[in-house]
């Protein structure tokens, strides 16, 4: 079966199992292991919980495709695919800043459908299926309305490579004068479902990968929100970074003057 309501309810059991793992384990995390560079780090508690996801994941619906932050992809017959991220903001969890996330996504024929995001610190739970809305902890939640005129909330993130911190640095310089503020919390995937209940007005980042924002961009397009993967400069220059690379989420009364800016303030092309 794929019902999207199905598959959400899965993905809210399995994300709810693994933050509960993260919880119980979050006070004794230690690096194990760095990626893209020596500040991009990944833990133990990292590996522990995606094992526990496939785990589950597999048990339930053993012939579906598995793409996992860690460990990569290993590929079923059925025409779904689970998007896992085991902790989304593992620098934050290394620290005890307590914002921090497992994400889950199921796509169908490359379409995500159904999501959950909890927010292991709080226990809250952001939950989504394709046309059955967005909610938290089971209740529906919806985008906030229009913002005043340069008076955006926009929330942002920034990667682990130099030069892309260097570009994302530089843009949001330019951004701030024409918000009211930015935000950084340290997850893409809470950021998207903060957007998506009504605390800020907008997100952008260069370069998130799918396991970072595919369960938080459903949750918010459930609840009524605008979420694009939009071309940047830095698709022009780095060698294999994805030429739609930019991250960009907000109101839908938002949308067209905050794309405007990201334009001219060199987020996008």
């Amino acid at each position: 079966m794929t019902d999207p309501a199905q598959l959400r309810d899965l993905a809210v059991e399995v994300a709810t199992a693994a933050a509960a793992l993260v919880r119980r384990e979050a006070g004794g995390v230690v690096v194990a292991d760095t990626k893209s560079s020596a500040v991009d780090v990944v833990t133990e508690v990292d590996r522990r919980s995606e094992a526990l996801l496939r785990e589950l994941i597999l048990a339930a619906r053993p012939h579906d495709t598995v793409l996992g932050e860690e460990e990569g992809e290993a590929v079923g017959t059925s025409g779904v695919r689970w998007i896992v991220d085991p902790v989304d903001g593992t620098v934050n969890l290394l620290y005890g800043i307590p914002e921090y996330a497992v994400s889950v996504a199921a796509e169908v024929d490359g379409e995500v459908v159904a999501g959950a995001v909890v927010a292991v610190a709080q226990g809250h739970v952001y939950a989504a299926a394709r046309g059955h809305g967005a909610t938290k902890d089971g209740a529906p939640i919806r985008v906030r309305g229009a913002a005043p005129d340069g008076a955006r909330l926009v929330q942002t993130g920034f990667g682990y490579m130099a030069e892309v911190r260097e570009h994302q640095g530089a843009c949001v310089a330019r951004l701030l004068p024409r918000v009211r503020d930015i935000r950084r919390a340290g997850s893409c995937a809470l950021d998207l479902c903060h957007l998506a209940e009504g605390l800020a007005d907008a997100y952008v980042e260069e370069g998130p990968r799918i396991w970072d924002w595919a369960a938080g961009a459903l949750v918010l397009t459930e609840a009524g929100g605008s979420f694009a993967l939009l071309e940047g400069h830095l698709g022009r220059r780095l060698a294999g970074w994805s030429k739609e690379s930019v991250v960009v989420a907000s109101t839908p009364s938002e949308w067209d003057g905050f794309v405007a800016d990201l334009r001219e303030t060199g987020f996008l092309v």
